[in-house]
């Protein structure tokens, strides 16, 4: 069996964006000129392809990332014609597009979109121009090193402004983001879009603007044309020498040398090219999509994958080829109400079978592949292989989690895996009736092994079930689908902040434990020293005798084995265990380091419970004098008001114990940015609404861990018993 696509017409990339940009409807776009569908599904009718869920379709927002396969010809959408004056059509490329959720508490699957993508489309509103998920998502795509074009859209909303959404890209994310073209009218007067590569005007004609017409740049932008051109070549010359001196030397550059450098710039993250248009009104997209070809990686053009061979510890690369050994990374779960589980991976290198055996190198374990799928969104096309660079999902795989490795057992590699943040919101769950209970643990096991921000726990002095995850929104989500999908009904209580506990000192303690009963007696002796975690300088190494991990760091400090090597991992547990219940209000402790200094043993009654029980106690006889404090999250938020209501807003703010960090315009409206404690925002966007009579709008994200002031340590410490 023969790839049918060679890896250079192959184009993995999502649409990432703040929620409302329009990233749906751009989507929808692309599944519409690509031929997916025959039919535009709009996001206000709950009719869209990649809103395929139940909520999103009620909601009109997009809660988890939906994989498509199209197919693009990219000579075909700007008219250019083969020797036969027909479309040409031996450009065609692929398309692997995955559309991510906007909203802040779905922020996972953007991570990890982003993990596996080779590129991505970032939308922008052409009103609000850059907001705070813009940001974080910019953020996420700067981590994964990921290339990216830019699409300012809704150019036909009242008070669209290219030149200010533009001037936010410049400030607030990147100095070098470059048009590449100048819509055409705003607002109602939109109707296409200026080149400036090509000195043309593009206009949409026929059903949902499916034709693309090339004409003279209107009189009224020529010049404007003719000054951000120059400024796009001078910007693209700097990242190529000979370009550059054609250049100096007044020579006219060729629109294929242009390209190539461009191509080149934008894979490196050197430049990012702006495009425009309005996706609901159908103008402009088909060129975004001749963008992606032109500009965006195919996987050959992305640096080798790099891994660690788990037998050896050393690292090993995977290039996109088909002939070098398999390896793949799963980066989502999906319960599929008809197929069961569906594990999407990406193939970073070789090609795999159905029917074939698969190895996970991360639990160690070999599992038949049955069958692998492609999606369009919640439709499926099975496929007999999947080769390098290719994006598909499979079915029936019971043991994989997200971050997996998948790879080939005789040359074993484990890639990096995704880091996700913690949870920030707790919730009580309980199940209405014996019957729900069983359903409750099996479906709460299925979202959280599809969701790693989605965490379960369970108090152990009062039995109960606590779900975490993001936000509100996250949970009532969560609720919802455990309701939907699996039939359970529960009962919910209030949503809690997830506190954390730290040490602002240092301590020592010594324990003893020892037992003596009839027979074998119980012997454990350690010497622990805690203090807080310092941060790793950047390219230090870690040290051998240090385990280091997010939020704990455990130092071996025995010398001359008087404690004996296998006894360590126990203390390491014992300590691990301890943290977990906390000192001062029983919430879960971060960023200790702790020192085994010293102990001793018994020849015959030293055990591994006897010194996982010392280290536990130690542990707490130290926390409690190495100054303990409680963390609360601190949360990043973004209020959008009519400037009347300035007083109310900023008043409010200061009430939740908030910090007003700036104030800035957009358009008409002010704009608030603001740190406050996660605690005091439960219900805020109900108060909003109520203070600026239903005008006023906030987003809000997590954004650090900070300690509590000492008479709220009093009343969280009260509530807790």
């Amino acid at each position: 069996m023969q790839r049918d696509y060679p890896l250079e017409r192959v184009r993995n990339f999502g649409i990432i964006a703040h929620i409302d940009a329009g990233k749906t409807t751009t989507s929808e776009r692309i599944l519409y000129y690509t031929g997916m569908i025959h039919k535009i599904g709009e996001v206000h009718d709950g009719a869209t392809t990649t809103d395929w869920m139940e909520q999103e379709r009620e909601r009109g927002i997009t809660i988890t990332a939906a994989a498509i396969t199209c197919f693009w010809n990219p000579t075909y959408a700007t008219g250019l014609k083969g020797p036969d004056g027909k479309p040409d059509v031996s450009h065609k490329v692929r398309f692997n597009v995955i559309d991510t959720p906007g909203h802040i508490d779905f922020t996972v699957e953007v991570k990890r979109s982003l993990r596996v993508l080779d590129g991505a489309v970032v939308v922008f509103d052409g009103v609000a121009g850059v907001e705070p998920q813009s940001e974080t998502n910019w953020r996420y795509a700067d981590e994964s090193n990921v290339p990216r074009l830019c699409f300012i859209n809704k150019m036909d909303r009242t008070g669209a402004s290219f030149e200010k959404s533009f001037a936010s890209i410049l400030e607030r994310l990147n100095k070098h983001a470059i048009r590449f073209q100048l819509p055409i009218g705003l607002e109602g007067e939109h109707n296409g879009v200026v080149d400036l590569l090509r000195m043309k005007a593009y206009y949409f004609d026929g059903e949902k603007g499916i034709n693309v017409r090339e004409e003279e740049i209107p009189a009224n932008l020529v010049d404007d044309a003719k000054k951000y051109r120059a400024e796009l070549i001078e910007k693209v010359v700097e990242h190529d020498d000979v370009l550059m001196q054609m250049y100096l030397d007044g020579k006219e550059i060729a629109l294929a040398e242009l390209k190539k450098a461009i191509r080149k710039a934008v894979i490196a993250n050197k430049i990012f090219p702006v495009f425009t248009g309005s996706a609901l009104k159908n103008v402009g997209v088909q060129l975004v999509l001749d963008a992606v070809v032109d500009y965006l990686p195919s996987p050959l053009d992305i640096p080798a994958v790099k891994g660690i061979n788990p037998n050896t510890g050393e690292e090993v690369l995977r290039h996109a080829s088909d002939s070098e050994p398999f390896s793949a990374l799963a980066f989502k779960l999906q319960n599929d109400p008809f197929v069961g589980q569906l594990t999407f991976f990406r193939v970073y290198s070789g090609s795999i079978e159905a029917g074939t055996y698969l190895y996970n190198s991360s639990t160690g374990k070999k599992e038949r592949l049955g069958r692998i799928v492609r999606l369009q969104a919640n439709d499926r096309e099975e496929v007999k292989k999947v080769y390098a660079g290719e994006i598909a999902a499979a079915v029936g795989i019971k043991d994989a989690l997200t971050s997996n490795t998948f790879c080939d057992e005789e040359n074993p590699i484990v890639l990096e895996t995704i880091k996700f943040v913690d949870p920030v919101v707790s919730l009580r769950i309980e199940p209405k009736t014996k019957a729900d209970q069983e359903k409750m643990g099996m479906a709460l096991r299925k979202l959280g092994n599809e969701d790693p921000t989605f965490k379960i726990s369970s108090n152990s002095e009062t039995g109960e079930t606590i779900i975490s995850g993001m936000g509100e929104l996250h949970l009532e989500i969560m609720v919802d689908r455990m309701k939907r999908e699996f039939g359970v009904e529960a009962n919910v209580g209030k949503p809690q902040v997830a506190y954390r506990e730290t040490i602002l000192g240092e301590a020592e303690a010594e324990h003893k434990y020892i037992k003596q009963t009839g027979g074998k007696g119980q012997y454990g002796h350690v010497v622990l020293t805690l203090r807080p975690m310092q941060p790793l300088v950047e390219g230090a190494k870690i040290p051998k005798n240090v385990s280091r991990y997010d939020d704990f760091e455990f130092i071996n400090s025995i010398k001359g084995g008087v404690i004996p090597n296998e006894f360590i991992p126990a203390v390491e547990k014992g300590v691990h265990e301890a943290m977990d219940r906390g000192i001062v209000a029983g919430y879960k402790m971060v960023n200790v380091s702790c020192e085994l200094t010293f102990g001793s043993y018994h020849d015959v009654d030293s055990s591994e419970i006897a010194y996982k029980i010392a280290a536990s106690q130690a542990y707490q006889d130290a926390a409690k004098r190495a100054k303990p404090v409680i963390l609360e999250p601190i949360m990043k938020l973004e209020v959008l008001f009519p400037d009347k209501f300035m007083g109310d807003v900023t008043g409010s703010i200061s009430s939740k114990r908030g910090t007003i960090e700036e104030m800035t315009e957009r358009g008409q409206a002010k704009v608030l940015h603001a740190k406050v404690p996660l605690s005091e925002m439960f219900g805020y966007t109900t108060q909003l609404r109520s203070m600026t009579s239903g005008q006023g709008s906030a987003t809000m994200e997590f954004d650090h861990y900070e300690v509590v002031p000492k008479n709220v340590e009093a009343t969280i410490i009260e509530a807790r018993k």
